[in-house]
């Protein structure tokens, strides 16, 4: 069956006027929606400006302490072995190097249990005297070796053989 030209013309403007509504109802609602950005940015620009500083230094706040607070050196972790030698207890300490650096009996003995590893309160425990007597012994041993902590006492009262 053959279609007539003109029934063809029909259906063509049979669809098209629900075709040109569709485009006239999509064209008024851009034009509805294009008015409503220009008045809301008129409207609200002083809003809009404050809200995007807002942003940029809240983006601002963030960036900054993560940038500062990063690291500028890497940690490096070195590993050292040790060696502990057990104080042989029937040491005898160098008496004129004991003379000469001025060291007390006592000191020599605070000076023997710190380079065991013992706390200044097992000293005072060690020895029976006050924590304060220990204290006073190690800061005159201090003096008297010319050394600031206990590791450079040790090391030093090894090298000059009052300690074993």
């Amino acid at each position: 069956m053959k279609i007539a030209k003109s029934d063809h013309i029909k259906t063509i403007f049979k669809n098209k006027l629900p075709l040109l509504y569709g485009i006239a109802l999509a064209a008024i609602l851009f034009l509805i929606k294009w008015l409503e950005y220009q008045f809301v940015i008129i409207d609200h620009a002083l809003e809009i400006y404050i809200g995007a500083i807002a942003l940029i230094f809240t983006a601002l706040g963030i960036w900054l302490p993560l940038k500062l607070s990063k690291p500028k050196l890497q940690t490096v972790v070195i590993e050292k072995e040790v060696y502990l030698q057990k104080q042989d207890p029937d040491y005898v300490p160098d008496e004129q190097q004991l003379l000469k650096m001025g060291i007390s009996r006592r000191e020599w003995e605070v000076l023997s249990l710190m380079s065991q590893g013992l706390s200044n309160q097992e000293i005072a425990n060690q020895l029976y005297v006050s924590l304060n007597t220990v204290k006073t012994h190690g800061s005159n041993l201090f003096l008297k070796l010319e050394v600031k902590r206990r590791t450079q006492a040790i090391e030093k009262g090894k090298r000059m053989g009052l300690i074993g």
